[in-house]
């Protein structure tokens, strides 16, 4: 470790740093959160709302399925609307009609030009005051705004209740007269998804609360706050999102001047990178050794109990992308299936949530089993016990899978209590959904895991050597998996939103797309090392520094999501700056995937490792597509203020999150079965036409769908606001119902990929994925011809 201390000493000193200013404006969160009253009181001393109230519809909201059937702040499923946005809308369009018929008698659209911007400007002035009282930890609201609330509980009662019709009252709240079963249909919510009308009236409070903290003005706002484009100088507790320009929300001048020295401070992280790339002394070539070195390697019972991890990861993956095809079908046929009533017993809330649950599971049993394969391997040493630990851990993941499924069906079929929910059905937040009782088995689980990785992989810690920096980098990133799952722990049932928002993206944000990048990237470069590629030296200093670039910019760029979501202006700031750092290592991918594909031509035996490199060439292709381009596109706090909560977000979302940790999966399971089942030669041809059809069919879903979506909404958000944007209006217009069938053919050729790679991996039991004598002979004869041709270094 001697060889690499300043590297070593370089990477603590970011985390370290890091997490304490992570910490600290976590603190700041807490602090200065939108507060959620003891009462809500109207002028005349009606009590409408407790906090009992806000929070019990806070809890409704996640049992039918929470973020995964609309969203709020932004944060959420596409299909229906932002209900925060929503609500703000409804509640403008109420009360500036009941003005404009009490004052002027005729409606508000009827009026003149100059009577519409007094009365708005009279409702900017009365919405966007604060009357947060201290004191009494009451909000008060005018007697007309008290009128807006019972009518919204009207309107939404409807939309979650049982009835065919909406009442006269609410059906004026619908845009464009929308019907109660076409809105609905829109929404892909079922009729009578919350039976219980007490439930239903605490959610409507809990949608207003959401409202109030998008559009009222923060105490401090008036001094230290500045809009542009508006004479309203205040500053709202989401730092004034959603945009809506009649209602004064427009961006602030902190959200413009971030975004600008985000995008120069990009331009200079990169100018830096590259600079210090082509400095750097470019060592000799390695000479890969003649034949395989993997082909004497010792398989141990605890290597070979891995097996069944990757069937298991094939299964997931094709049940992930049939989920995947009947969302996606539920957007164009909001509650039936080509006619049949599905969604009356697996409604668009669950199908949304297993899809994305699902996929996490397989991709992270990926890693998982690969870290249990490696361990072994790497060490050569096979504690005691380790096999039982390997099945047992694997039946506590069936658990996990069967039973949080089940729990967030039983959820949103509003089959559970308000804790029993909590703890067993659905929390409602995105890609931790399932109940705390699932989340505590998860957790005991990965230090299960912890332990037999550490166990098999101590005695080389132990042992002075080449790879020991690299193993304990290896050893550190796997504690990292193991705890850090324990931030999705830190929310209870009644916490408030912000803060459960903070914590919940420690989980997306630092546990997936961090630490699991870092274990990933040793993993590899382990593979990399024992097949004779690149030395240990230089692969332990890659590791260390690209671990510490990435991290510099990774654990801070947690704020990027959370620029809206009721915290300061210094959150916004650090988002900003340090979510733009997380782009520059991807400028270097090119470098990579270059060196991936020389290195895997520059011997006959190296042919039997091809595909698994490619997936880890198209890794790099989709980190600078998927996290790169269309991740950056959303980053800006300006570019996000427009579009968070739009179609370009699962852009970003689906080739990064598939792109780069599904493919990364796919990699890494291919590396092991390639060591578990190697006897023979394979034939390629299935997983040629996996590759192929994944990265096709992913591009073409973003690019002829989600992408045009996404900036038809962009461009309804800036122009209108989020609230049209995200309308049933807008979305079941000709043209984007045509748009969203696009997103056919690229599912059904990513399909035929998923299909290809199952039969491929089952094919490795049944025989048929193995090539024959003289397919054999043709390969060899063809690596050889690739190893002649190979690329200069």
């Amino acid at each position: 470790m001697q060889a690499h201390r300043k590297l070593w000493l370089a990477l603590i000193a970011v985390i370290v740093l890091s997490f304490a200013t992570l910490g600290y404006f976590g603190r700041e969160i807490y602090r200065l959160k939108p507060p959620i009253p003891q009462q809500l009181v109207s002028a005349d001393g009606q009590v409408l709302a407790s906090a009992a109230d806000i929070q019990d519809g806070q809890n409704v909201w996640q049992s039918i399925g929470g973020q995964e059937v609309g969203s709020i702040w932004g944060h959420g499923a596409y299909q229906a609307p932002d209900w925060s946005a929503d609500y703000l809308h409804r509640q403008a369009n109420f009360m500036l009609n009941l003005w404009a018929e009490r004052e002027d008698g005729q409606a508000f659209e009827s009026l003149s030009s100059e009577r519409k911007a007094a009365l708005e400007s009279r409702l900017r002035a009365e919405l966007r005051r604060n009357t947060y009282d201290e004191a009494s930890g009451n909000i008060s609201i005018s007697a007309d705004r008290a009128l807006a609330y019972q009518a919204l509980a009207g309107y939404y009662g409807s939309i979650f209740g049982k009835e065919e019709e909406f009442t006269s009252e609410a059906a004026a709240l619908a845009d464009g007269g929308m019907s109660l079963s076409r809105i609905r249909e829109s929404y892909a919510i079922p009729r009578d998804s919350i039976p219980d009308p007490e439930r239903r009236a605490k959610l409507s409070a809990f949608f207003f609360w959401a409202a109030w903290a998008c559009i009222t003005e923060r105490p401090e706002s008036s001094v230290a706050g500045t809009s542009i484009g508006n004479s309203t100088p205040g500053v709202t507790y989401s730092n004034n999102w959603p945009p809506d320009r009649q209602l004064g929300n427009v961006p602030t001048g902190s959200i413009v001047l971030w975004s600008m020295l985000s995008i120069i401070l990009l331009i200079a992280g990169v100018g830096a990178l590259v600079w210090n790339h082509a400095r750097q002394k470019q060592e000799e070539a390695l000479s890969p050794p003649e034949d395989n070195p993997l082909k004497s390697l010792v398989l141990t019972p605890s290597m070979k109990a891995t097996l069944k991890y990757f069937w298991v990861v094939a299964a997931l993956f094709l049940a992930q992308v049939g989920l995947g095809v009947l969302t996606a079908h539920y957007t164009v046929e909001g509650n039936g299936f080509y006619g049949f009533p599905l969604a009356e017993i697996l409604p668009y809330a669950v199908t949304r949530t297993w899809h994305t649950q699902i996929g996490i599971f397989w991709i992270a049993t990926a890693w998982l089993a690969t870290g249990l394969f490696l361990a072994p391997a790497v060490s050569g040493y096979e504690p005691k016990y380790q096999k039982l630990g390997v099945n047992t851990l694997f039946g506590a993941l069936l658990v996990i899978v069967v039973g949080s499924m089940a729990g967030t069906w039983a959820g949103v079929m509003q089959k559970l209590g308000y804790s029993a929910n909590f703890w067993f059905g659905h929390q409602g937040y995105e890609y931790v959904d399932l109940g705390r009782f699932w989340q505590l088995f998860l957790f005991a689980g990965l230090f299960i895991w912890l332990g037999l990785m550490a166990a098999a992989l101590w005695p080389a810690l132990m042992k002075p050597s080449q790879n020991r920096s690299m193993l304990w980098l290896f050893t550190a990133s796997c504690v990292a998996i193991a705890s850090f799952y324990g931030a999705g722990l830190m929310w209870g049932q009644h916490t408030h939103l912000s803060m459960a928002e903070y914590w919940r993206w420690w989980v997306v944000h630092l546990w997936v797309e961090g630490f699991f990048e870092v274990f990933a990237t040793v993993a590899i470069a382990f593979l990399f090392v024992r097949l004779g590629l690149i030395r240990a030296v230089s692969a332990t200093a890659s590791v260390l520094f690209s671990t510490t670039i990435f991290l510099a910019g990774g654990i801070l760029g947690t704020f990027h999501h959370l620029y809206f979501t009721g915290t300061p202006t210094s959150v916004l700031a650090l988002g900003a700056v340090f979510s733009a750092l997380e782009i520059v290592p991807l400028s270097l991918v090119g470098f990579e995937a270059f060196e991936n594909l020389r290195l895997s031509r520059q011997r006959d035996w190296l042919a039997q490792y091809r595909w698994p490199v490619f997936f880890f060439v198209s890794v790099a292709f989709w980190n600078l597509v998927g996290a790169g381009v269309f991740g950056f596109l959303i980053n800006p706090p300006v570019a996000l203020y427009y579009m968070q909560g739009l179609n370009l977000t699962p852009v970003h979302g689906h080739t990064a999150l598939f792109g780069v940790y599904g493919m990364l999966g796919i990699g890494l399971m291919l590396f092991c079965l390639r060591a578990l089942k190697g006897q023979k030669d394979w034939n390629p041809r299935w997983l040629a036409a996996s590759f192929w059809c994944l990265n096709i069919g992913l591009a073409m879903m973003a690019i002829l769908s989600l992408l045009p979506v996404g900036i038809l909404q962009a461009m309804a958000s800036v122009e209108h606001g989020m609230w049209f944007a995200r309308s049933a209006e807008f979305l079941q217009t000709p043209l984007m119902e045509n748009l969203r069938w696009l997103r056919v053919p690229g599912d059904i050729v990513f399909g035929l990929g998923v299909l290809f790679l199952a039969w491929f991996v089952l094919g490795l039991e049944s025989g048929h994925s193995y090539a024959s004598e003289r397919v054999a002979a043709s390969q060899t004869r063809s690596s050889g011809k690739l190893a002649q041709a190979r690329l200069k270094p």
